[in-house]
């Protein structure tokens, strides 16, 4: 198969194509905007492979975007490119507006209208698979509570409230079109190649730097953790297995306070690499001021996506955050290389 990968250069959408490129026999064009996320040295293992093709491409790019599935002839279109960081996008709303919708309204189109070109047989094969967050579901009040395929959208950030735009356009081009699509929501996930802004890289690069761990308010923030190769596992399952029309809730089984995260990686860190001055590496926590609109509680059932298409999450949290504390210790110039000078891990607090 040929497969059509948008934001194949940030952190998820990269994992997604070296699991193909690796696992697979398909054939892969990664089209990515190359913002400030996206990094194609997260690529460099696979970047030779003949079955790999690359196009700097902006998703608003109507003109650029018709050229590519022109060529290219995908069978499949994996959708993961998006501004996503909710810090960033409470400072700039604007961009994930332009991204996240109109990106995602644009490719729709050009997705909508190769497709209708296709002939019957292509045409039924064909797939357009929107990958999701599941903050646009909002926050969680209690500690049982689950977000299911069902959940009402309440989404509490620039950020989710583009993301759940995106899913609704997806929905309404199936609903009037019959346009095949899938969606699927996912919980933060986390390990090799991760932005340094985000909270996990960027307490592992802060302790390691000797500087401070801000977190956000009291730290008592509740996420599901997922690792990155299963999450890029289950995406390609939902791609080639998934039915049409439906969506997939994908979640890691690991329920964590960011306060609890941070001390993980303190006391992994505590043994693989002490400090200079012995010190325990909490001592370098210290509280900021919470961001606004921060949601307290995401939790998904991921009972659908097992039932339907049998994916479970392999990595626990303990296995899969020392993997990924591992890979960041063996890869500190990579890590050095993708900041760029004028970005300051300190200025952000870690809150996920």
């Amino acid at each position: 198969m040929k497969i059509l990968i948008t934001g194949g250069a940030g952190f998820i959408g990269s994992a997604v194509v070296r699991h193909i490129i690796k696992n697979t026999n398909n054939n892969v064009l990664n089209i990515d905007k190359l913002t400030y996320a996206g990094n194609l040295e997260s690529l460099k293992d696979i970047d030779q492979d003949a079955r790999y093709t690359f196009k700097q491409i902006d998703i608003c790019d109507k003109d650029a975007l018709e050229q590519a599935f022109t060529q290219f002839k995908p069978n499949l279109v994996m959708h993961l490119a998006a501004e996503s960081h909710v810090d960033r996008s409470i400072d700039g709303p604007a961009e994930f507006v332009q991204t996240n919708i109109v990106g995602t309204y644009t490719l729709l189109e050009v997705a909508r209208q190769y497709w209708q070109a296709l002939n019957d047989k292509d045409k039924t094969e064909f797939k357009f698979h929107h990958i999701s967050t599941d903050e646009v579901y909002g926050d969680l009040e209690g500690t049982s509570d689950l977000f299911t395929e069902s959940t009402p959208y309440a989404p509490s950030s620039p950020y989710s409230a583009s993301k759940a735009s995106s899913d609704h356009l997806v929905r309404a081009w199936h609903r009037t079109y019959g346009f095949p699509v899938i969606i699927t929501n996912c919980s933060n996930n986390y390990g090799p190649y991760h932005f340094p802004e985000k909270l996990i890289p960027l307490v592992i690069l802060n302790a390691l730097d000797g500087k401070v761990l801000p977190i956000y308010g009291t730290g008592n923030q509740i996420r599901d953790w997922l690792f990155v190769e299963d999450h890029a596992r289950a995406l390609y399952q939902v791609v080639t297995e998934g039915v049409v029309g439906e969506t997939y809730n994908i979640g890691g089984h690991n329920e964590k306070q960011n306060i609890e995260v941070v001390k993980t990686i303190c006391s992994i860190l505590d043994e693989l690499k002490p400090q200079a001055n012995t010190q325990p590496y909490e001592t370098l926590i210290a509280f900021v001021k919470d961001r606004p609109g921060h949601d307290l509680r995401y939790a998904i059932d991921a009972s659908k996506i097992k039932n339907d298409l049998g994916w479970i999450p392999e990595e626990t949290f303990e296995t899969g955050i020392r993997k990924t504390i591992e890979w960041y210790l063996s890869n500190l110039e990579w890590c050095r290389r993708v900041q760029d000078g004028s970005y300051q891990r300190e200025r952000l607090g870690a809150g996920a």
